[in-house]
């Protein structure tokens, strides 16, 4: 039996796209050879990416609208290094709500000035900062809008004259976003897309060739955009499986539809916490992420029974990260709202226990 699968990343797919990308393994399109092994330069593979890259700006509804997505490599963790590398010329900000805010913003410093636009790093990053103002003087404001490890999401996104720039790895594809307010948005694949390789880059052009800094080849953006994702050998796997994920998608709704079952999870497992006195939740209720639910045992001494539970009901991946502890819930497009109902059955069954 398949089991629930809550892992934070990597995560669940859709089963349609595993069987896909299984046979592609053994005989991909027709050719009786491997996705594996076959050229990155053969025409068959050229499209799976241009494919890839087109799906992605449908999905964004930023068609026509001087954007080019790329499939890098590196994670976001490059990312934190080529956006700084191309973009900070003199002074960069960033809103820090998270361990992977902070590894952004010491990346940053090396190019230029980085401050601290605001932060929640006060109460471990449990919360949003808000009411904070832009300063008019950056290069881009950077942003991480779902923080995988605290549970907490950006629910209004700034207004300002100062380019936008969004680390989306954790809840990409997740809910609708008008996407043209952001000049640059990356995200690592692991969440919503495919397997660990790939990262999505989406780009607006202009924003482009300001920093007088030479930027070596492979960590220029503009590269990336000339060679259409091509430059050096892609991550053919991983892009080919993001773009049966990114067809599913749209053949099942798009992100609208994906949106809608996303919150009927998410209100389905916040009920429960908040309901349950066995429960408590990690994050401010009016920033809690519909893509990861951190909370906790309100009695360490239940940890056992439910953790017997959890495995006995076939429910994976839902420890909290080391530094929150606890529970963390992953539901991305891919989890179905029964494995959501399954992991509540056994909530409400502890407390019938207890």
């Amino acid at each position: 039996m398949k089991k629930h699968n809550f892992s934070a990343g990597p995560c669940i797919l859709p089963q349609e796209v595993f069987k896909q990308a299984s046979e592609a393994v053994l005989n991909f399109n027709n050719l009786d050879l491997s996705i594996l092994e076959i050229s990155h330069r053969s025409k068959d593979f050229v499209d799976v990416m241009e494919e890839a890259r087109e799906l992605v700006l449908e999905l964004m509804g930023l068609e026509g609208k001087g954007y080019k997505a790329l499939f890098l490599q590196g994670g976001a963790s490059m990312q934190f290094v080529m956006t700084a590398y191309n973009l900070l010329e003199n002074k960069a900000g960033y809103i820090n709500t998270g361990t992977w805010s902070d590894k952004a913003i010491k990346e940053a410093k090396i190019f230029g000035e980085v401050v601290d636009v605001a932060s929640s790093k006060d109460k471990n990053y449990n919360y949003i900062p808000k009411g904070f103002e832009v300063p008019s003087d950056l290069d881009y404001l950077h942003l991480t809008t779902n923080n995988t490890i605290f549970g907490t999401q950006i629910k209004e996104f700034p207004t300002t004259d100062v380019p936008l720039v969004a680390d989306m790895s954790s809840d990409i594809f997740s809910r609708e976003i008008d996407f043209s307010k952001f000049d640059l948005i990356y995200a690592g694949a692991q969440k919503n897309m495919g397997p660990a390789g790939t990262t999505l880059v989406v780009i607006k052009e202009d924003i482009l060739g300001k920093v007088t800094r030479q930027i070596p080849s492979m960590l220029s953006y503009a590269t990336h955009i000339s060679k259409g994702s091509m430059f050096n050998t892609p991550p053919v796997f991983a892009v080919y499986t993001s773009m049966l994920t990114l067809r599913w998608l749209k053949e099942n709704g798009g992100i609208a539809k994906a949106a809608e079952e996303n919150e009927k999870k998410a209100t389905l497992l916040y009920s429960e916490i908040d309901l349950n006195p066995l429960f408590k939740g990690y994050a401010a209720k009016e920033d809690r992420s519909i893509m990861n639910a951190t909370f906790n045992l309100a009695e360490d001494n239940l940890k056992e029974t439910f953790d017997t539970m959890l495995k006995e009901a076939g429910i994976n991946g839902l420890n909290g990260h080391r530094s929150v502890g606890g529970y963390r819930a992953s539901m991305y497009n891919a989890l179905p709202l029964n494995s959501v109902g399954v992991l509540v059955d056994v909530m409400s069954e502890l407390e019938r226990k207890a």
